[in-house]
């Protein structure tokens, strides 16, 4: 196990009785493994923003290398737009 070091953290008298609750019931056993989960999730949570990120931002640059879009036909695109939204509906409605 790597090495431990303590801090103090405050947390609201709701968040402290979540934690001792789950501890209590068997969940958990001791408050800092809880703290030590949600801490592993954020880094998890931080890490896959970052990726996101990063794709993010490769779209856009391979966006601007594929050069201007052109003329457009705005009528066409809302055409198609609606279409797709309704067919989008129509899925999610059948999905119940």
């Amino acid at each position: 196990m790597a090495s431990v070091e303590k801090v103090s953290i405050a947390l609201t008298g709701e968040q402290v009785a979540a934690l001792k609750a789950a501890v209590e019931t068997g969940e958990y056993a001791t408050t800092s493994e809880i703290v030590r989960e949600a801490v592993r999730d954020w880094q998890l949570k931080r890490e896959l923003r970052q990726e996101d990120i990063q794709r993010l931002r490769q779209m856009w640059d391979d966006g601007i290398a594929s050069g201007p879009a052109g003329a457009q036909d705005m009528k066409k695109l809302r055409q198609e737009a609606r279409a797709r939204l309704e067919g989008a509906k129509k899925v999610a409605g059948n999905a119940d």
